[in-house]
């Protein structure tokens, strides 16, 4: 089937001049498959050695002159850097754009990417953790703008001297892929390099199987599975969610080219580093193969960033810490408040090496509300006591 599909693709993408192919796919372009892409990465027109380029199947570094050359993958979607650690991110209005879509790429020309040095030492530094803003409709996207996107700039503000990033973990709308723009709106309002993940709610439907569903994602914020520095902390996104092929039916799962490519991009990572590995759906319960990432990560200090469940879970095994976060928005919108009593909220991080401190941001609250109690009467001479920390 995916032989006759992409015939299908490539006849009506000549009839059409690329117009349609364009749209609808962003993967997959025939004409690239199987062909050698170079390029340059540099920072004021110097050439930047060891610097990692991916197209999410092959893992190489840039030579001493800065030079790289891949082979394209047929399924690649794009060709991407791991920005390496002393550089700002390559951003677009916010939107991290570390990426070239391989449907733009000119054979005729060479693929370059332009760096620019940071000016302050990045092995201190601050990132927020947006899980599940799920915007369905304009009033919920004016409660975002009204309330999380003001609660974060604030945040922020507490320590504006540092360097900062956010991480959406997914559903960053719930099935509305129109409302990605009015994301993008909330990204450059909070005035910060934002990273996203792919969630089940940010998928396409009716498209056909797992290779179909990211393609409106795809074309909007790139590579569903990518990997960048700062620091000494280097962070990896991946996409746990596979659709099924039917609507809204999907499971937990790290599909095999995507665990194939960490391990080439894990080569490149010293062991004494911090692996901050962002995805939307938990890894410690809700991913059918975690076993096949956690052997990936042993003998590292590993924090997991996921969201999904819309409950504030903190989770340890060996050497992996997980984060599993509440929501930023509450109960779908109609609430201030995660499944689990958690406020809706963010989480804050600050890095000092390969040292991770947080808490949990509740919106609108100021820092130290890390805690609510209900006391009930029980009988007639004792109360009930019950303390949600979160």
């Amino acid at each position: 089937m995916a032989v006759n599909r992409r015939h299908f693709l490539a006849q009506i993408a000549w009839l059409t001049g690329g117009l349609l192919f364009y749209r609808c796919t962003p993967a997959k372009d025939l004409a690239l498959s199987g062909k050698t892409i170079g390029g340059t990465i540099s920072a004021s027109g110097k050439g930047l050695k060891d610097v990692v380029v991916s197209d999410g199947y092959s893992v190489v570094a840039t030579d001493k002159k800065g030079k790289f050359e891949i082979v394209l993958h047929p399924d690649a979607i794009a060709l991407f850097i791991s920005t390496p650690a002393g550089y700002d991110f390559i951003q677009e209005k916010g939107i991290a754009r570390h990426y070239r879509l391989v449907q733009n790429i000119d054979l005729s020309k060479e693929t370059n990417f332009e760096l620019t040095q940071l000016t302050k030492d990045d092995n201190e530094h601050q990132f927020v953790i947006w899980a599940d803003p799920q915007v369905k409709n304009a009033k919920d996207v004016e409660k975002m703008m009204a309330e999380s996107v003001p609660s974060t700039i604030k945040t922020i503000a507490t320590n504006s001297d540092a360097l900062w990033h956010g991480i959406t973990v997914g559903d960053i709308v719930w099935d509305e892929l129109k409302l990605f723009a009015d994301y993008d709106r909330a990204v450059e309002k909070m005035g910060i390099p934002f990273f996203q993940c792919l969630g089940n709610h940010d998928m396409d439907y009716r498209k056909g199987g797992d290779e179909t569903s990211d393609d409106t994602f795809s074309l909007t914020y790139g590579p569903t599975y990518y990997s960048f520095n700062r620091g000494q902390v280097h962070y990896v996104v991946l996409d746990n969610v596979r659709y099924l092929g039917t609507e809204r039916n999907y499971d937990g799962f790290v599909q095999q080219n995507q665990l194939d490519w960490l391990q080439k991009d894990l080569a490149f990572v010293p062991k004494d580093k911090l692996v901050v590995l962002c995805l939307h759906i938990p890894v410690h319960k809700g991913t059918k193969n975690n076993e096949a990432l956690y052997s990936l990560l042993k003998d590292r200090n590993v924090h997991i960033m996921s969201g999904h469940t819309h409950y504030n879970v903190n989770a340890i095994r060996d050497n992996i810490y997980e984060h599993n976060h509440g929501t930023v928005c509450g109960a779908w919108w109609t609430g201030p408040i995660c499944e689990d009593g958690t406020p809706s909220g963010y989480g804050v991080y600050k890095v000092k090496g390969t040292e991770l401190t947080w808490h949990y941001q509740a919106t609108g609250k100021p820092v130290d509300y890390q805690m609510k109690i209900y006391s009930t009467d029980f009988s007639a001479s004792e109360k009930q006591v019950v303390v949600n920390i979160w």
